[in-house]
C-alpha cells in the first residue's frame, strides 16, 4: 500500500489516475508529476518499486503546490474571510447559494440540496 501525503493509493488503478484521489491533484498535474519522477504511466500502484515510492514523494514536495490539509485550510479560510466581510460572495456561501452568478429559480439542485416541497394555500 502507497501512502502519499496522508492518502492511502487505490491499489488496482494506474499511478496517474490513483494520484487524483489526493486532494490538490488532477490528472493533467499527475501526468505531469509521473513525468517528473521518471516513472512509467501504465505503472500500477502495486507495481511501484520502493524506489518509485520515494522519488514520488519527493517530486510532491518540490513542487511548490498545496495538496489535502494545507489546500483544505487554505480554501477555509478564503471562506471565511468572504463571509467576515460580509461581502455578496460571502452572503452567499453562508446560504448555500451559488457564488458565481448562477441562476437559482430552477436548477442549482446540488447547492441548494433536494426538493422541500410547499403545500398550496387553502382559499
Amino acid at each position: 500500500m502507497v501512502r502519499l501525503v496522508g492518502v492511502d493509493l487505490p491499489r488496482n488503478k494506474k499511478i496517474a489516475y490513483a494520484l487524483t484521489y489526493i486532494h490538490g491533484i488532477g490528472l493533467t498535474s499527475a501526468r505531469k508529476i509521473i513525468e517528473v519522477a521518471d516513472i512509467d504511466s501504465d505503472t500500477r500502484v502495486y507495481d511501484l518499486t520502493t524506489e518509485q515510492g520515494v522519488a514520488l514523494r519527493q517530486t510532491l514536495e518540490n513542487t511548490g503546490l498545496k495538496f489535502e490539509g494545507d489546500l483544505r485550510r487554505f480554501n477555509g479560510l478564503n471562506i471565511k474571510r468572504l463571509n467576515e466581510i460580509n461581502c455578496y460572495r460571502g452572503k452567499r456561501h453562508r446560504n448555500s447559494l451559488p457564488t458565481r452568478g448562477q441562476r437559482t429559480r430552477t436548477n442549482a439542485r446540488n447547492r441548494r440540496g433536494s426538493k422541500k416541497t410547499v403545500t398550496g394555500k387553502k382559499k
